[in-house]
């Protein structure tokens, strides 16, 4: 078979290729295959015969190295072995989890059920915080080696860069979202600057309520494909959105439980809105940069309009005047 073209790279990812990929890795599939909600990857539930589904995850081509999704597996074996509740993928005999199927890098999961947390119920958040501040004690341990950090380049500068090449940002908008991007890279910079100090560790790096499973009344963590190096903060701050005595009153949740098993350095504080800031850019850079994938043109039908980018070049101007404010505040007890 021949590589998948980079601009579709899951169009030959047929229902029979799914089938003969999982089975080819020694499974008697039963023929049910239910596509799940993912679109920088490809994720599905295959019936087994006999035996429970499992998911089966094909990587996008071209995104990762064998390096850094290994890496990405070694990790949340890592957590396993301390007991936290994350997915881990399944293991063959040789103790391998990533395998090359045809044209396409494949993973297998334990199906696992739940719901989404209730970010507004408190006990939820309190719990949140402690599995998080349990997996960013042993995140502390030691570096990734293959997978990124988390800067202003990659995550804001380039693809700011690639929507004005590609002319994604209309016309009219070009001059000022060029302006904004600027002022936004040295609002950014000047709030890096007050935490020269802050470490870098291991990180879930997308850590929102689509990635939480509530199971047996505990949180499962899963979805660790953009994991990378960055502060702390950049785990919880997914979780704290609204008005700003409510994002207050959802940080001290967070935090009581974070700090039954974690320090936390207040300083980090300063990080949550040029994070959030370098998220919203990059998200529209994603979008951008998928676009040729008929997934995304059928899931984000609002994005490239007239009306996306007035609304998002409105929020990041909103977003340079909440880098210009305190931070939220915080105190251990």
């Amino acid at each position: 078979m021949s590589p998948p073209d980079s601009a579709l790279p899951f169009q030959q990812l047929s229902p029979d290729e799914i089938l003969n990929a999982v089975e080819s890795l020694g499974y008697a599939c039963d023929g049910h295959v239910t596509a799940l909600n993912s679109y920088e990857n490809r994720v599905y539930q295959i019936g087994i015969w006999d035996n429970k589904p499992i998911i089966a995850k094909f990587y996008r081509p071209q995104r990762w190295s064998d390096d850094c999704i290994n890496e990405e597996h070694a990790y949340t074996a890592e957590l396993a072995e301390h007991e936290i509740p994350v997915i881990n993928p399944l293991r063959d005999a040789h103790g391998q989890t990533l395998f090359q199927t045809g044209s396409y890098r494949i993973a297998l999961y334990p199906r696992v059920g739940g719901r989404a947390p209730e970010l507004d119920d408190p006990d939820h958040l309190v719990q949140l915080g402690r599995c998080l501040a349990r997996i960013h004690n042993v995140s502390a341990v030691k570096a990734f080696v293959h997978r990124p950090s988390i800067d202003i380049k990659t995550m804001a500068q380039d693809p700011a860069e690639f929507l004005l090449a590609n002319h994604f940002i209309p016309s009219d908008l070009t001059a000022s979202y060029t302006a904004l991007t600027q002022h936004l890279y040295t609002a950014i910079q000047a709030c890096f600057a007050r935490v020269e100090n802050c470490g870098f560790i291991r990180l879930h790096g997308d850590c929102h309520i689509g990635n939480i499973l509530w199971y047996d009344n505990a949180p499962f963590i899963v979805d660790f494909d953009d994991a990378r190096m960055g502060p702390s903060i950049q785990d919880l701050l997914m979780f704290l959105s609204g008005e700003r005595n409510y994002m207050q009153a959802r940080l001290h949740d967070l935090l009581e439980g974070y700090c039954e098993f974690r320090d936390f350095d207040a300083c980090e504080l300063h990080l949550i809105e040029p994070l959030r800031t370098m998220r919203m850019v990059h998200y529209a850079g994603w979008l951008a940069r998928r676009w040729n994938d008929p997934a995304f043109f059928q899931a984000f039908p609002w994005f490239n309009t007239q009306t996306y980018w007035q609304t998002h070049i409105l929020h990041l101007k909103e977003q340079l005047s909440l880098m210009a404010e305190a931070p939220l505040e915080w105190q251990r007890k």
